[in-house]
């Protein structure tokens, strides 16, 4: 699992003496980071929210972890990779400032967060879940799946439009008010669709105080913007590596305190490891070796730059098109002015224009007639939108493109 990836780390630009919000202002700075990075030049890519481009010496490192599992086959798979599995567990604990036991690698959130809430042991018949509009879509679906296996009431609300820090805690407040009886909730830290951050400490503070157990979704959260997990109190989530962490794909992590393990029952009777072992709780079977193996050199790539300088630029860059096009009178975005509440990820729509077929209809005319690259999304209780996000090497030039189409030919479609 060794490889060369610190070094290459350290040929990244020495980080100037500013502040993050400074830095991410820095052309300079960000064409270096831009150079470590290959990307097609065929379009402009602002749908970085499905997975993260690998830098290039994380693909070298990815690469080389690759011929090593093909040329040793079962000699690494049975002798060596359970150590480097152990010492992946370990760094991942480290970054988040909890204990290496109470992380279990997974192929990615989903699988991490469909094993937490198909295992909560806690729920009885007449107990609800609540879930919100926002949440990702098959977790909403593991939320209703309770109810037929747990004969739990389900419970969906929708988030305030627009959204307010105070509004959103008031939200769930409102929720747990009306039905008593909810026990458990799943919370999305930072939402796929519109790039909404919730106010994750708060409410959290706000179930436990009503006995109420959060199963975090954290997937587009890790890496993207900055916070320990030791500080916001979550005793259940699910994790991607492969999104804004730059690992390959496949890779994710679930997350249970260990106090709470008992809490969550062993994945379908799973004996591969002991009770008290969080890896019961998951059963992946055969999984991408080299993938997993090269977790480090993505960390020590993302460390190299720093999770609030990146948080910082992400949110500059969304800045420069989504401000500069609020006022406009044609477009709505999906997102508030409060930077607690967004980083890059961020949705618009056109005013009026809410249904499915026009944001479809929005997203391929950009492709097709600026070559820009965005994506629809659905699920929103206010209706569709088009959603655009940017990376590490997208450059200034980029979202001003996306500016500019909005500002100027899109606002007439």
């Amino acid at each position: 699992m060794a490889s060369p990836i610190s070094a290459a780390a350290a040929k990244l630009p020495a980080r100037p003496n500013q502040t993050p919000e400074q830095l991410a202002r820095n052309e300079g700075y960000w064409r270096e980071i831009a150079a470590q990075y290959d990307v097609t030049r065929d379009v402009v890519l602002l749908e970085n929210a499905y997975f993260g481009v690998m830098a290039r010496p994380v693909l070298a490192a990815y690469e080389r972890n690759l011929e090593r599992v093909n040329r040793e086959n079962s000699y690494y798979a049975r002798l060596r990779f359970a150590d480097d599995q152990n010492k992946v567990r370990a760094r991942i604990a480290a970054s988040l400032g909890v204990s290496a036991e109470e992380i279990a690698l997974t192929r990615n959130a989903t699988e991490a967060l469909q094993a937490l809430i198909g295992s909560y042991g806690k729920l009885r018949p007449g107990d609800a879940v609540l879930f919100a509009d926002l949440d990702y879509d098959a977790m909403q679906d593991a939320m209703r799946w309770l109810s037929a296996r747990r004969g739990v009431e389900v419970i969906r609300i929708a988030l305030p439009e627009p959204a307010t820090y105070q509004g959103i805690i008031d939200a769930y407040a409102a929720a747990f008010e009306a039905h008593p009886n909810i026990r458990l909730i799943l919370l999305t830290h930072l939402g796929h669709r519109t790039g909404l951050i919730a106010p994750v400490k708060e409410i959290i503070a706000l179930a436990r105080h009503r006995d109420v157990d959060v199963i975090l979704d954290s997937a587009h959260a890790w890496g993207q913007i900055d916070f320990r997990l030791d500080q916001l109190g979550v005793d259940f989530a699910g994790f991607n590596v492969q999104k804004w962490m730059g690992a390959p794909l496949g890779v994710g992590f679930m997350y249970i305190r260990r106090s709470r393990l008992a809490d969550i029952e062993p994945y379908m009777g799973d004996s591969s490891f002991p009770a008290d072992d969080i890896r019961s709780r998951v059963h992946s079977g055969t999984a991408n070796f080299a993938a997993f193996m090269t977790v480090p050199d993505a960390l020590d790539f993302h460390d190299a730059i720093g999770t609030a300088v990146k948080e910082a630029r992400l949110r500059y860059l969304r800045d420069q098109w989504a401000e500069a096009i609020r006022d406009h009178g044609v477009w709505e975005i999906l997102t508030p002015t409060d930077p607690r509440l967004y980083a890059g990820l961020t949705s618009f729509r056109r005013k009026g224009r809410a249904e499915l077929k026009d944001n479809i209809e929005l997203a391929k005319r950009l492709l097709e007639e600026t070559k820009i690259l965005t994506v629809h999304r659905t699920g929103v209780e206010s209706g569709a939108c088009v959603r655009a996000t940017p990376s590490m090497f997208t450059s200034l030039d980029d979202v001003e493109q996306l500016r500019k189409a909005l500002a100027g030919p899109a606002a007439r479609w």
